[in-house]
């Protein structure tokens, strides 16, 4: 056995240290050094496929051949946008996301849709538990091969037999390295074995998926190395009183990182949602007062959403400020804007946003839609169902323009809506056929022609 020793990592960021001390010196927190006892780890991994040593020497950019990348198509849609058209071969994707929000059902369906070897790894859940979720999906194939195990190089046994197309481990925080002397989840492990899984698909060419859990504060747990070290992180969220589910790409090495997949929750497991927009926008049975619909893009996808608002007296003297999917810190900025610029005195009012479908959604563009809303609360007047906004609201009580606005517009053609409220100032190419482009420079003016 090789001399043991001590080593103090930093939960913050990973970083290590030879002693104790109050603050870290990569990243400057406090009080975030937890003593960890490590081993030294052997020269080469028993696991670790031969390879021919060579040297590797500069060689000028121009000289450099580019080739497309092959993909791996996953039968998934949505996954397949989001990763930025399929699994990259020797790509090392780390997939987080708050407990029961369904990362392990999106990462089985994947093995059992796959049409390839698959060996699905699960430090977790019995392989009983995972073939009964398996049965509930109605989902069966031979090419998927189950292995409940934490001990890395015992997985990686199991891999130079099976030499699958795919792994899944499920998750990061609950494998352990012999190397290492600290318990399963600590910085040091998390490291370890992250490092000889990126190895392994490096060297393989073998594309893996991690689970990771998640912070209270909605980070992925362990150091923050780790998401540096993987190719692409992907953020599962959602409501869990709701149905809908949001895959977004945080960090992508091989595509955009604004693209993002929408799925429903069933009991036969996730369900692509192809058009977000039929789904997202409730149907009434009359107008309502404090509803508006936006026009918002994600990536090259445009969606239309649904915004709610509520303004009414505040009865405990202090105004509330609540909001479902929205950003409060704009609230509270439209706020301003309104009373500053419009003249309603919001101060002593409670206010309440919601964006339909649990969903979150940071698109500048929202903003008009939510005035739109609030007015529309506050006046008790409904605005009309065919009436769509795409804006964004300076700090002087400008309307500005967002990007895109032509694929916003074919949206809401598509859809039936007749007229959309959208800056002057927006860059138009065609004119629309069959809905109409109202134009506006100033909040106020917006007001006056809703009420």
């Amino acid at each position: 056995m090789a001399k043991l020793k001590k080593a103090y990592f930093c939960q913050n960021c990973g970083a290590q240290h030879a002693q104790w001390q109050g603050q870290c010196n990569s990243c400057k927190a406090w009080n975030t050094l937890v003593e960890e006892v490590i081993e030294k780890e052997t020269a080469t991994p028993q696991w670790s496929a031969k390879s021919k040593n060579s040297v590797a020497n500069p060689i000028p950019i121009n000289e450099v051949e580019t080739a497309q990348i092959p993909r791996i198509k996953t039968n998934d849609l949505e996954l397949d946008r989001v990763l930025g058209g399929g699994l990259v071969p020797g790509a090392v994707v780390l997939l987080g996301g708050e407990p029961g929000i369904g990362k392990s059902t999106l990462l089985l369906q994947l093995s059992l849709s796959l049409d390839k070897k698959v060996l699905y790894v699960s430090g977790e859940e019995s392989l009983q538990q995972i073939k009964l979720r398996a049965d509930r999906m109605g989902l069966s194939t031979d090419s998927c091969f189950l292995l409940s195990q934490t001990d890395t190089h015992k997985i990686f046994g199991q891999l130079t037999q099976l030499n699958p197309h795919l792994l899944i481990i499920d998750s990061i925080q609950t494998l352990h390295t012999p190397h290492i002397e600290s318990g399963a989840g600590s910085v040091s492990q998390i490291k370890a074995t992250a490092a000889e899984l990126i190895h392994y698909a490096k060297t393989t060419n073998t594309p893996v998926v991690l689970v990771g859990h998640i912070t209270k504060d909605g980070g992925i747990a362990g150091p923050k190395i780790l998401e540096h070290m993987v190719d692409t992180v992907l953020q599962f969220e959602g409501d869990r009183n709701h149905i809908y589910r949001i895959l977004r790409a945080q960090k992508n090495r091989f595509g955009a990182t604004s693209e993002i997949g929408i799925y429903e929750m069933q009991t036969q497991g996730l369900k692509q949602v192809v058009n977000p927009s039929e789904v997202l926008i409730s149907t009434k049975e009359e107008m309502l007062s404090g509803h508006a619909i936006a026009a918002t893009v994600e990536g090259v996808r445009p969606m239309m959403i649904e915004v709610q608002a509520l303004v009414s007296s505040a009865v405990y003297g202090t105004p509330q400020r609540s909001c479902t999917g929205f950003n409060t810190k704009r609230l509270n900025m439209l706020l301003a804007v309104l009373e500053k610029r419009a003249g309603f005195a919001l101060g002593s009012k409670d206010v309440f946003i919601n964006i339909t479908g649990g969903i979150t959604i940071e698109d500048p563009a929202l903003d008009l839609a939510v005035i739109a809303a609030l007015l529309s609360s506050y006046h008790d007047i409904p605005i009309s169902q065919q009436l769509c906004f795409a804006a964004e609201i300076g700090l002087s009580g400008e309307i500005r323009p967002v990007a895109k606005v032509e694929l916003r517009i074919q949206e809401s053609e598509k859809l039936g809506f007749e007229t959309i409220a959208i800056s002057k100032f927006s860059k138009l190419g065609t004119p629309p056929k069959k809905i109409t482009p109202l134009v506006f420079t100033k909040v106020e003016s917006l007001v006056d022609f809703l009420f």
